[in-house]
């Protein structure tokens, strides 16, 4: 499986993000974030340069594309990814890194494809929000999952039923391997293009972005129980006031918004 990069000329904070957030919604879910540019990542057979023109007409912004080998992946993402830490709550690193010092929990993620290894501002404030849940003998549904990092933080922090699904046959095998890799035991990872779920959980958290959680939003209501938790994130500073009016409609009490690099996460209780 080979790789498409694409790199926006632009060195515009938000334009960069604008950028992050329309593509995530095609199936765009690697990104680098550079001074003068923006780099996104698309599986070769998914790419569609129609789209990514329609994107850029309003934007006036050169780009350039290359195509990266399957087996150039891995060496590419590890020459790129540094450990993050979310204050001395939880510390991400991949395998060859050295352990994390002063940080209460650890989670290793094998950097490839899959979206979601706490560098991006969506991510990060998630694990954020998560400090404020108990989740000792909780279950939880993960919607959207990527590399699995939420689910597998969720069971470090004692959640013991954890559902996380994904619509990508790459992400569903990144998850499965960072599972492993973190030695968890209670999650089950399922393909699926909607949150619809036959069971209840104590908390439901989605980390995509705006489009699909407003599609899904009956979905991911009725997946949560009542007096349940729920964590939306995936959204931008300009989204707060849709989501959160929609959630009035579903009686979501909203309890706090994280604000990170132009981009927020909605905690709500119901």
């Amino acid at each position: 499986m080979n790789f498409i990069e694409i790199t926006f000329e632009t060195d515009n904070e938000e334009i960069q993000e604008l950028i992050i957030s329309q593509l995530n919604e095609i199936g765009y879910n690697g990104f680098e974030q550079e001074k003068t540019c923006l780099k996104a990542f698309i599986n070769e057979v998914e790419f569609d340069e129609n789209k990514i023109n329609e994107l850029l007409a309003s934007l006036q912004l050169k780009y350039s594309k290359q195509i990266i080998q399957h087996q150039n992946w891995n060496e590419l993402w590890e020459s790129n990814f540094q450990p993050v830490c979310v204050d001395d709550f939880v510390g991400v690193r991949a395998h060859f890194h050295a352990s994390l010092k002063n940080v209460k929990h650890e989670i290793i993620i094998t950097p490839k494809m899959s979206f979601g290894t706490g560098h991006h501002a969506t991510t990060f404030m998630v694990m954020q929000l998560m400090q404020e849940i108990d989740f000792y003998n909780k279950s939880v549904f993960d919607f959207g999952t990527g590399t699995g990092i939420l689910a597998i933080l969720t069971e470090k922090l004692g959640a013991t039923i954890i559902l996380a699904v994904d619509n990508d046959e790459w992400c569903i095998e990144n998850s499965l391997e960072n599972i492993s890799q973190n030695n968890c035991s209670q999650i089950t990872i399922q393909k699926s293009t909607n949150a619809f779920v036959t069971n209840q959980f104590d908390v439901v958290i989605a980390n995509i972005n705006k489009n699909i959680i407003i599609d899904n939003f009956s979905l991911l209501n009725a997946a949560c129980k009542k007096s349940g938790t729920i964590i939306l994130s995936g959204l931008l500073f300009e989204d707060e006031t849709d989501i959160v009016l929609l959630a009035e409609t579903y009686n979501w009490k909203h309890i706090k918004t994280a604000k990170k690099d132009q981009w927020i996460a909605i905690l709500f209780k119901l």
